[in-house]
């Protein structure tokens, strides 16, 4: 009987000490706030024969982080988002369209060929024979 009551004192104890909610339990210490890290970088793709063309650049002061990225939409047009993003006023961007949205009167997959390398005979594939 004794053990029994010794038991549920321990096994009342350990509930009472677990915190209520244990989501709002601090994931760093009180305090710690990491170094802001400064950065920059841009890039650019441009393939003539897929048809990819796209950039981007973004710099930080370790505070904020600015930038753009260009796009080259389906229908011809070029697009350019310009962006300010930090803690107190979020993401915050301006969208701009360049140019003429082009819709072509035929639909369908893109016709591409593969590229030759120079010198090289064209690809011809083989012919089925049947009997």
């Amino acid at each position: 009987m004794f053990t029994k009551a010794f038991i549920l004192m321990v096994v009342l104890g350990v509930v009472m000490a677990t915190p209520s909610d244990i989501y709002s339990a601090p994931r760093h210490p009180t305090g710690y706030r990491e170094e802001p890290k400064p950065y920059n970088f841009n890039y650019g793709v441009k393939d003539d024969y897929a048809g990819t063309d796209f950039s981007q650049n973004e710099e930080s002061d370790g505070n904020t982080v600015q930038g753009s990225y260009t796009v080259q939409l389906p229908d011809g047009r070029k697009q350019t988002v310009t962006y300010v993003a930090d803690d107190y006023g979020g993401y915050r961007a301006e969208v701009e369209y360049y140019g003429e949205a082009q819709y072509p009167h035929e639909y369908g997959p893109p016709i591409t060929f593969r590229p030759q390398a120079y010198g090289q005979p064209s690809y011809q594939p083989p012919v089925p024979s049947y009997q």
